[in-house]
């Protein structure tokens, strides 16, 4: 009884080998995948639809947006902690200031650069008055800080932490041209006038209005528990 003969497939025997030992290869391969059912439906005509090949490219079109929701969470998961540790930093240089004209002279100077921002600036109006602040804050008539946190938009409650676009009555405390900013009112007690620190960025998305708060806050108390301390030494 003499063997059938191989069938020719046109395939080099050792590639053809492989694939018989590993077909799991071909299913790997996307690209080899979408040209074999490619293949399949030139084969049969266009008068018939191969609904496994429909069903694959639907089964790939899932796979892609699957794929770029999980790129999408990752990059937010290293976008926060990277804010994480630009905050924590910039709190410990807050810590680090010696007494009130060391901790007014390194927002500018030291604070901001590490929260990679143009200008930081420390706003307080001018009544009750404080004696001795440094040169560097900024001393606001009665009302200034509700008027600059209110410019253009609905009044929000004393403790929110506004982002938007630069506005123009905040020009002169920036001192230098800022696209986005951010404003975190700092609530000092009775015994001291309203105050309000005052952030910068010429990145037009950095203080955006969907942005998350939760940084900044933290930021800000611990800034404001700082500020009462070296107002009391």
């Amino acid at each position: 009884m003499t063997a059938e003969p191989k069938e020719e497939t046109g395939l080099d025997p050792a590639m053809r080998e492989k694939l018989l030992a590993d077909p799991a290869a071909i299913l790997g391969d996307r690209d080899v995948m979408r040209a074999l059912v490619a293949a399949r439906e030139a084969e049969i005509g266009d008068n018939v639809i191969d609904i496994r090949g429909r069903a694959m490219e639907a089964l790939e079109h899932r796979l892609d947006r699957l794929e770029s929701q999980h790129e999408s969470v990752i990059a937010a998961a290293y976008d926060n902690q990277s804010g994480t540790a630009v905050v924590h930093r910039a709190v410990i240089g807050l810590l680090e200031a010696a007494d009130l004209t060391d901790f007014i002279d390194s927002l500018q100077a030291d604070i901001a650069p590490l929260l990679r921002i143009e200008t930081l600036r420390l706003v307080i109006e001018a009544d009750p008055v404080i004696p001795n602040l440094p040169e560097d804050v900024v001393i606001a008539p009665e009302g200034a800080v509700g008027r600059i946190i209110a410019a253009g938009r609905r009044a929000p409650r004393g403790d929110d932490i506004v982002l938007r676009p630069a506005s123009p009555i905040t020009q002169p405390i920036h001192g230098r041209s800022v696209t986005s900013e951010a404003l975190l009112p700092l609530d000092l007690g009775a015994r001291h006038p309203r105050a309000l620190l005052v952030m910068g960025s010429a990145d037009g998305n950095r203080f955006a209005p969907a942005h998350g708060t939760d940084l900044l806050r933290f930021f800000g108390q611990v800034f404001r528990l700082v500020l009462l301390a070296k107002l009391r030494s």
